[in-house]
Order: C-alpha cells, then sequence, then structure tokens
C-alpha cells in the first residue's frame, strides 16, 4: 500500500485534471453556443479537425483524472489496466487528429496547430511506454506520475493551441470589420 503523501498527491493530479476538464468543457460550450465556429471554420477539414482536437483533448485530461484515483484507491494492476484502456483509446484518437490535419487544409493557416500535433503525439509515445520502462510489467503508482504529468501537459499545450488558434482567427475578423467600416489601410503592410 501506498503511503498517504503519494495518495494525497494523486488525488490532487486527479483535482487539477479535473479542473482543467471543466473549464475545458466550458469553453467548448460558450464556443459552440456562440456560433462563431461555424463563421471561422476555414473548410470542412479545418471544421473536422477542430472536433477531433476536443475529442482528444477530453480524453487527454480524462487519464490524469481517471488513472490517479484508481492507483490512489485500488491496486497497482487495477491502475495499469485503466491507463493501458485509456492509453489505447488516447493513441488512437493521435492517429485520428494526425490523419486529420494532414488533410488538405485541416489545420486552417495556423502552424501552431501543426507543432502542437507532432510534440503532442511525440509527448503521447513517450507517456505510453515510460511507466512500463520505469517499473517493469506492473509498475508501481510511482511509475505512472511522469506520464499523468506529460499527458496533462499535452493537454494544456492542446487546450492554448486551439484557444490562441481562435483568438487569432477572431482578430483577423476584427481587423476585416474595422477596414471594411473605416475604408482605412490596414495597419499590417502584408494586409495590403
Amino acid at each position: 500500500m501506498m503511503p498517504n503523501a503519494d495518495n494525497d498527491f494523486l488525488l490532487g493530479l486527479a483535482g487539477v485534471s479535473g479542473t482543467m476538464l471543466g473549464t475545458f468543457i466550458v469553453g467548448v460550450f460558450f464556443y459552440i453556443d456562440s456560433e462563431m465556429h461555424r463563421r471561422l471554420a476555414a473548410s470542412e477539414a479545418a471544421d473536422r479537425y477542430f472536433r477531433s482536437s476536443i475529442r482528444w483533448v477530453f480524453t487527454a485530461y480524462s487519464i490524469p483524472l481517471l488513472v490517479p484515483l484508481a492507483l490512489a484507491s485500488l491496486d497497482a494492476l487495477w491502475g495499469a489496466l485503466s491507463f493501458i484502456a485509456l492509453g489505447i483509446l488516447l493513441v488512437a484518437m493521435t492517429v485520428e487528429t494526425g490523419r486529420r490535419i494532414l488533410a488538405r487544409g485541416g489545420a486552417g493557416s495556423s502552424r501552431s496547430l501543426v507543432v502542437n500535433e507532432w510534440a503532442s503525439s511525440f509527448g503521447i509515445v513517450i507517456a505510453m511506454v515510460l511507466p512500463w520502462t520505469l517499473g517493469g510489467w506492473v509498475p508501481a503508482p510511482d511509475d505512472f506520475v511522469p506520464s499523468l504529468l506529460i499527458l496533462l501537459a499535452c493537454g494544456f499545450a492542446s487546450t492554448a493551441a486551439l484557444v490562441m488558434t481562435q483568438f487569432d482567427a477572431t482578430m483577423g475578423m476584427v481587423d476585416a470589420g474595422m477596414r471594411d467600416r473605416d475604408g482605412a489601410e490596414p495597419d499590417d503592410p502584408a494586409d495590403r
């Protein structure tokens, strides 16, 4: 059995992940409700990529939420099995988002989404093998901590990339609206 300090850390990690997941869910609902996603969709491929990315972020946050709860309350084997099951789902979704971003127009005009996709894919591969590299066939709960932190960081980076892409698209709409309204020259020489 693990000492209480380790259980407290695992439960704290689950709490942080739950908070980030809840905040992400609220943001997604506001985004969907605003209908901005329809106006900003550069293409059908970009819209499908965004939907796929949102599912990916939900899954990425669910692993550091659910696995620590299993590790803190059940045997290490159940924690490992939950990590494997959710990990297989996350790897499948990583392949799906990778396939969608490679589709023509999948990332829109955002380089940050492409960079984030490749960095997150690399992070997922590392996170999936790390517990068994550190702990053998049935890793101890401590062996999952680096992977859970990597997954939390990947989820946060993906959230930030999605949000910043939407901010950039919104700013482009504001700039175009101001030019149309004022008939003024754009501030950025590249826009002329």
